[in-house]
């Protein structure tokens, strides 16, 4: 379960309800009682059912959730009801459909990555980097995790990885042994993550024994000579493939990657929820 606060409830529904629905308001209708539903067109993978089901109750609906959220469902199936005043039904349909497509359309990406890469090879594991869009990183957490991923870090307090961008402050930038040391010894309950850039900083990270050495913008076949070479000089430390990693591009796994780290899914399209009110 991952939790949202009442302020970032409030936040979604602030941005597009504050002022309420003027339409309802001008015909008069806002007192009649009616039902709303949330259907999804496409057969595939759910998310941000919960987190709809919060937002429609913070508008005094009577809601139903229908399906759980990381399961997968048919076209055509009604994920969410929600009843009440014709006004509080109106307040809610575009924020809640937002958030059910926006979420799903993420889950969904990472699910086929996840299908995709372990049917090459099942012990792979897919991570979402913390580089969501602004404002969204809840609701990606929870996608990603709804769609079978894992985080890579959730902020820069919750693991060691040391990036070129380290180094170049410490006083032997080129000493890789004494950075991952220090390291160790400043975090010893973390495991020790180290950026490369090129083949030569693999080699050099891969000497000085790290727990992992993520591999930056390599190509399949510059990943697949690392780790040949991972596998005398360093057979513990486990590289993983990054930057530019899509759905198009698990020819790492092929490569011997058991962990790909992407921020992919952040950016895949809206599944389409279609959304129906009628008067009860």
């Amino acid at each position: 379960m991952f939790y949202l606060s009442d302020a970032e409830l409030d936040r979604l529904l602030l941005d597009d309800v504050a002022y309420g629905d003027l339409t309802t308001r001008a015909l008069g209708v806002g007192d009649r009682l009616g039902q709303m539903t949330f259907c999804r067109q496409m057969a595939g993978r759910v998310s941000g059912v919960a987190v709809a089901v919060r937002l429609l109750q913070k508008l005094a609906l009577d809601v139903v959730a229908h399906v759980k959220d990381g399961e997968d469902m048919a076209a055509g199936t009604v994920l969410v009801t929600a009843s009440g005043a014709a006004e509080k039904l109106h307040l809610g349909w575009k924020v809640v459909q937002n958030v059910l497509e926006w979420c799903g359309g993420v889950a969904q990406y990472m699910a086929q990555m996840v299908t995709t890469a372990q049917a090459i090879n099942p012990l792979v594991q897919i991570a979402c980097t913390r580089k969501s869009i602004p404002g969204t990183k809840t609701l990606a957490v929870v996608a990603v995790i709804d769609g079978g991923g894992i985080l890579h870090r959730a902020g820069t307090a919750e693991s060691v990885l040391l990036f070129a961008n380290h180094r170049r402050f410490y006083a032997e930038d080129d000493n890789w042994d004494a950075m991952v040391t220090k390291l160790r010894r400043s975090a010893p309950e973390k495991k020790i993550i180290v950026e490369a850039d090129n083949i030569e900083e693999a080699v050099a990270a891969l000497n000085v024994q790290p727990d992992i050495v993520q591999l930056d913008k390599f190509s399949p076949e510059q990943f697949a000579l690392v780790m040949q070479q991972a596998q005398s000089l360093a057979p513990r430390c486990l590289l993983s493939a990054a930057g530019g990693i899509t759905l198009m591009n698990v020819a790492y796994v092929r490569a011997g990657a058991l962990l790909l780290v992407t921020s992919a899914p952040y950016y895949a399209p809206p599944i389409d929820i279609k959304v129906r009110l009628q008067p009860i």
